[in-house]
C-alpha cells in the first residue's frame, strides 16, 4: 500500500500546526507545554476519517526534515494506538517511498526499536502539562493492523462524505416550500 501523507509538524518542531480543513490554510494551534519536540515529521492522510472525527494522523521519519502543508509519498508500516482525552487514537507510522535509507523497512520489525521508544516516550509525555490534556500509550500494531486502519478511516471518509451529498440534495421538506398558487 501507498499512499499521500500531509505534514503539519516538522520533525524537531516543539509548535503543533494542524490544517484547519473548511479554509484550507495551517494553523499554528499551540506550543507544546513540555521540552519535548516532534520526534519525525507528523501529519495526516488524506481522504481518511479516523475515530475522533478527523483525518487519520500519520509519522514518518525523513533524513531532512520537511515543511508544514509537504506532500510525501509513503508506505505503511505500523500504526500506534493511544488514548487521548476525545478517546481512542491511531497514529500510522510510515516510511517514504522511493528512500534507498528506508527502503528495507517493510514492517514494524524493521525499524529500529530506539526510534520506536522515542516516539512512543514522545506521546506518552508530550500533553503532560497541558490542562485538559491527556495521552496514555497503548502499543504498536503491524503493517497489516496499520493498512486495516488506513482501509476503515478510508471507508467512513466515503460513507461521510456520501451522506454529506445526499443531504444536500434531499429536497426541501414540504414545510419550507412555496404554498401552491
Amino acid at each position: 500500500m501507498e499512499l499521500d501523507m500531509v505534514v503539519e509538524i516538522p520533525q524537531g518542531s516543539q509548535n503543533k500546526y494542524e490544517m484547519d480543513h473548511k479554509l484550507g490554510r495551517i494553523r499554528l494551534d499551540r506550543t507544546l507545554f513540555t521540552s519535548t519536540q516532534y520526534p519525525a515529521d507528523y501529519g495526516y492522510i488524506p481522504d481518511t476519517l479516523a475515530e475522533d472525527g478527523e483525518p487519520l494522523d500519520a509519522i514518518v521519519p525523513l533524513e531532512k526534515r520537511s515543511f508544514p502543508g509537504c506532500y510525501v509519498r509513503v508506505r505503511p508500516v505500523a500504526v500506534f494506538w493511544m488514548q487521548d482525552e476525545r478517546g481512542p487514537d491511531a497514529k500510522i507510522l510510515c516510511v517514504p517511498v522511493g528512500d534507498p535509507r528506508q527502503d528495507h523497512i517493510r514492517d514494524l520489525r524493521n525499524m529500529p526499536e530506539f526510534q520506536l521508544q522515542e516516539i512512543t516516550h514522545f506521546f506518552d509525555i508530550y500533553k503532560r502539562l497541558e490542562p485538559g490534556k491527556s495521552s496514555e500509550v497503548r502499543g504498536w500494531q503491524d503493517r497489516a493492523s496499520a493498512e486495516e486502519t488506513v482501509e476503515a478511516a478510508q471507508r467512513r471518509a466515503e460513507e461521510a462524505a456520501g451522506e454529506a451529498a445526499a443531504s444536500a440534495e434531499a429536497p426541501a421538506s414540504a414545510e419550507t416550500e412555496a404554498p401552491p398558487l
